[in-house]
């Protein structure tokens, strides 16, 4: 009988309850923790999922004895210095995206863990997605040929007031760092680091994050198209175009349970790839088969990959002159 791998859980939100639910769906783990700011709402939530002990604090989180892992799912302002600290602590870390507030806090949280033997993953759900797996490998088969474009947008709208983490910048909010991340991951995956960047944004007049972005990224012989926005915007779809045909992404393109392939001259083809659960199951299968094989890196969602987004996450930010407060940039080592 193999030992279960046992999780704890910073953060009683949305995604922390959707990414428990998955959790429940593999025989081979158990949540024995949940830690929060308040000790209501992390007492609330073991008792809404059946958590053993509930914590106020990351400290006594990281505290636990009975934790292996750390699934952070705090805003994107509370991802660094949590996660410095779990892994001083001897805990292995998921972490949600965006990873940090930038590639110089990312680089150094996996210096740390790297110094203290432990595993570290940006949560990019995306990346593990059994459609992503698949649509991946037809690129390097080369069924669309040599991948020459890709566009995409990720775009919502509501009635959200200031405070909301999508507008806050003390959360450091904006469409970039949570809605673009996706876009701007799925050219990464097919075209890799960027020779250049260029972005435009419109800026939230309440608060001043960015409420609406667009971004080109270029390469020697492709260009990505990407945009994310708060205020509404075209459809939540990808198309990746090569030489010989193409592949689209339909919404939810973030979580496809499949694309359509369209070989140019052919009819188009559906290719079906569900997900399990929430779609959160993927992930935290690359989690448990790293740690099985005592790996500290993922091959799914791997260090530099994260690096690399974060640093075009970066020069964006730099370009449409997005800063947050409380932002700290550690010293490159």
């Amino acid at each position: 009988m193999v030992e279960p791998i046992r999780w704890g859980i910073l953060a009683t939100g949305g995604i922390a309850s959707t990414f428990v639910e998955d959790l429940a769906l593999l025989d081979d783990c158990r949540v024995t923790a949940v830690a929060s700011r308040s000790a209501e709402r992390a007492a609330a939530f073991a008792k809404k999922y059946d958590i053993p002990h509930a914590w106020d604090s990351v400290q006594a989180l990281a505290a636990d004895d009975e934790v292996d892992i750390v699934y952070v799912a705090t805003p994107h302002s509370h991802h660094y210095l949590p996660t410095l600290r779990l892994l001083e602590a001897g805990k292995h870390v998921l972490c949600e995206k965006a990873f940090a507030y930038n590639a110089a806090q990312a680089r150094t949280m996996f210096d740390v863990a790297r110094e203290h033997q432990r595993f570290l993953m940006e949560a990019m759900w995306t990346r593990c997605n059994p459609a992503i797996r698949e649509m991946r490998r037809a690129i390097k088969e080369g069924m669309i040929g040599e991948v020459v474009s890709v566009n995409g947008n990720f775009s919502i709208a509501g009635d959200m007031p200031p405070s909301h983490r999508l507008r806050n910048p003390e959360l450091a909010g904006g469409a970039l760092l949570d809605l673009g991340v996706y876009p701007v991951t799925l050219a990464h995956l097919a075209l890799g680091a960027p020779e250049s960047v260029s972005a435009v944004a419109v800026m939230d007049p309440v608060t001043g994050v960015d409420a609406q972005t667009a971004i080109t990224l270029t390469y020697p012989n492709a260009i990505a198209q990407l945009s994310c926005s708060y205020r509404g915007g075209p459809g939540n779809e990808v198309t990746i175009a090569g030489t010989e045909g193409r592949i689209e992404l339909k919404e939810y393109a973030y979580r496809p349970s499949g694309y359509t392939l369209v070989r140019y001259n052919e009819a188009p083809r559906e290719v079906e790839a569900p997900y399990v659960g929430h779609g959160y199951v993927h992930e935290a299968l690359e989690v448990h088969r790293a740690l099985r094989q005592g790996r500290l890196e993922s091959t799914l969602v791997p260090p530099q990959s994260t690096l690399e987004v974060m640093a075009i996450l970066d020069e964006v930010r730099s370009q449409i002159g997005l800063r947050y407060p409380g932002e700290t940039h550690p010293q490159q080592s």
